[in-house]
């Protein structure tokens, strides 16, 4: 059986779509998706409760679980996607409801900020970075979880500025997949 290095790259089939990840990133986006209902339950308090986010605290729980089961569950899929399009639609959305409810940009990006710290927390807490192969693959991981959670931030922001009637907001728009 040949070393694993950086370098060994596997695919992983999930669905219809293939993530290109090193093999520990492949499992850990495994273990993500299979915990994605204890990670969503974990956040879901944690933004019920912080002061930073009071808007939230009147949502509904079914509201908040369907937006980050969504992300937990279908890490694969979100980390794969080659366009940017479906996160934008998705952030998109969101951003539109968060309006219309009333919950302020800084609380939205706050609870996205929240949902990102919240993955990183519980790939540290799984402990299986034993080796400098697997903290590189984990790395990799923060990285590409990182850019998708950049992404989703930036469309959440720019949708929610132009529902606002932010002057500039109209003027600032970038086709999708551009950028990172």
């Amino acid at each position: 059986m040949a070393a694993v290095t950086p370098e060994s790259i596997t695919f992983l089939q999930t669905g219809w779509v293939t993530v290109r990840c090193a093999m520990l990133s492949v499992r850990l986006v495994q273990m993500i998706e299979d915990h994605a209902e204890e990670l969503t339950r974990g956040l879901i308090k944690t933004l019920k409760a912080n002061s930073r986010t009071p808007h939230y605290h009147n949502l509904t729980y079914e509201e908040l679980h369907y937006r980050t089961y969504s992300v937990y569950r279908n890490l694969g899929q979100w980390l794969s996607h080659k366009s940017e399009e479906p996160i934008e639609a998705s952030y998109s959305d969101l951003a539109k409801r968060r309006f219309a409810e009333g919950v302020p940009l800084n609380e939205v990006v706050f609870a996205l900020i929240s949902t990102k710290n919240h993955l990183h927390d519980y790939v540290r807490s799984v402990g299986l970075m034993d080796s400098a192969v697997e903290l590189h693959q984990e790395r990799e991981l923060q990285r590409l979880v990182g850019n998708f959670f950049d992404k989703a931030i930036y469309y959440t922001v720019r949708t929610y500025e132009r529902e606002a009637g932010f002057p500039h907001a109209k003027a600032a728009t970038a086709p999708a997949g551009h950028g990172r």
